[in-house]
């Protein structure tokens, strides 16, 4: 039955004149790249008719199959994943799990080469694991294609006219480190130690996860630091006022903090095709239905933990036909489950697609999933809220989602508005997922935190010390697959030879 569906789609699609032509089919992105190491690398594919038009449906999820070898290496241990990305266009993934010489990328049409393949790409192509940083920053940067700024580094720091590291060390515990949960970080010749405060101290585990990535690929300034592990931006005061530089991963209009990619964010990108099954590539390929397809209401799904979300209920069940919302959990408002329950089972994330509206609404902080919700191709209701995560500031309301009031005051009637305005909103969610594609991935954010770092590190006016009762944060073993790294080590200007990582 498969090859009779395989023979139907094919008929559909030459009658469609949407076959894919391998000469004329594109292929780019930084998987291609042997110098830009990432958790999961990746790159894509636009399939092209024979007359030189963008196919902009499903030429079939099998339509290509990619290939990595080296020629070196009997077996590669590299993981490699096709997605289908609904329009015309597939992302390839593929996490190295070992350093080889060189990779070969064959990109295969019915046992066809596509585009230029294969891509040779000159190695050493480093693994995730490699302990190997790249010396220069700016090398690294340029290999990257990190953006020149980022405006959110720009706006956080414009506060500091220097950093001390020295007092900060110790007014900084003095101030938080009682009631809240910190950590205090030194990179000190690229390797990192930390000292922590307070009690709740497991989400230390993100941070230390993208620091000690970060310096296996790109030797890090010295620089010190400290994290807020809490939910909350921490430093109140105003900015005329003597305030502490504090990191965070969320920012709001009335405090102060420096704020990085979330640590959902973060885990993601360090661990997709690993322990995540939610990250910006998997949405891609699991947007739902096409658009005339989804559903014309507006959905939620999530626990109690703000009052607006209650709310937000309870118009759903005065609306059920505009409104799917409902809690998936009660912790934060126990005794108005009666009121706003029943509780529904989970939903897979992937299945919010079938719907055209996604309402994105805070919780304890900002909603960590608005970058999923963006990278799928519904629209997102976005509450106005004086919460962000590092990239609001650059969203556009009415560009890349529909704002909606903080007391969800006028949510009924955009979604009114949206279902009278169909391409218009079609517009603005194709604009959102571009913006997360762009944005959002996992290059930009590994740029995102070497700039941060260079950036705080300009400002520091005593050197960063390796405080008391600090602890050396371990590189994790890489025992089963060693690398033997090529670059050479650079300290005052003079050069070591190679060696074994």
């Amino acid at each position: 039955s498969s090859r009779l569906e395989s023979a139907a789609l094919l008929l559909l699609l030459l009658l469609a004149g949407a076959v894919p032509s391998a000469a004329k089919t594109l292929v780019w992105g930084p998987g291609l790249e042997a110098n830009m190491v990432l958790p999961a690398r990746f790159f894509y594919i636009q399939a092209v008719d024979s007359s030189g038009r963008n196919l902009t449906t499903s030429p079939g999820e099998e339509t290509f199959e990619v290939k990595i070898v080296s020629p070196v290496e009997q077996f590669t241990r590299i993981w490699i994943q096709v997605l289908d990305r609904q329009d015309g266009s597939f992302l390839v993934r593929y996490r190295m799990y070992a350093t080889y010489t060189d990779i070969h990328i064959h990109i295969l049409l019915k046992n066809k080469h596509v585009a230029k393949s294969p891509f040779i790409l000159k190695g050493p192509v480093y693994h995730e694991g490699c302990d190997c940083p790249q010396p220069s920053g700016s090398v690294w940067e340029a290999h990257m294609h990190c953006p020149q700024t980022f405006p959110q580094i720009d706006r956080d720091l414009s506060l500091y006219a220097s950093v001390d590291p020295d007092r900060n060390a110790q007014e900084i515990p003095q101030r938080f480190g009682q009631r809240q949960s910190l950590c205090h970080y030194t990179v000190k010749d690229n390797k990192v130690y930390v000292k922590t405060f307070g009690e709740h101290v497991g989400f230390r585990i993100f941070m230390d996860s993208i620091l000690l990535s970060l310096t296996r690929k790109v030797r890090l300034p010295d620089i010190e630091f400290f994290v807020n592990l809490g939910d909350w931006p921490l430093e109140k005061r105003k900015a005329s006022e003597k305030i502490h530089p504090i990191f965070s991963w969320c920012g709001s209009n009335n405090t102060r903090d420096i704020v990085m990619p979330t640590y959902d964010l973060t885990e993601s990108v360090l661990e997709t095709m690993g322990r995540v099954s939610l990250d910006m590539m998997s949405v891609q390929a699991n947007t739902g239905p096409s658009w005339p397809q989804k559903n014309a209401t507006a959905f939620w799904r999530g626990r109690d933990s703000r009052q607006e979300r209650l709310e937000l209920v309870k118009l759903s069940r005065a609306h059920p036909d505009m409104i799917n919302a409902a809690f998936t959990n009660f912790f934060f408002f126990k005794h108005d489950e009666s009121l706003y329950g029943p509780l529904v089972k989970h939903v897979s994330f992937f299945d919010f697609f079938k719907y055209k509206y996604q309402i994105n609404i805070d919780g304890t902080v900002a909603a960590y999933r608005l970058p999923y919700l963006l990278a799928g191709d519904s629209v997102v209701l976005k509450q106005d809220s004086s919460y962000y995560e590092h990239f609001y500031n650059e969203l556009q309301p009415w560009e890349h989602y529909i704002p909606i009031r903080a007391d969800l005051g006028d949510l009924l009637e955009k979604i009114q508005w949206a279902r009278e305005h169909d391409e218009e909103v079609k517009k603005i969610a194709l604009a959102g997922q571009q913006f997360a594609r762009n944005n959002l991935m996992g290059d930009r954010i590994f740029c995102y935190y070497y700039k941060l770092f260079q950036e705080y590190a300009k400002l520091q006016v005593t050197e960063p010390k390796v405080r008391t009762d600090m602890e050396l944060v371990e590189q994790p073993a890489d025992d089963l697959f060693p690398c033997l790294c090529h670059r050479t080590r650079v300290r005052d200007d003079t050069e070591f030879a190679v060696h074994q990582c």
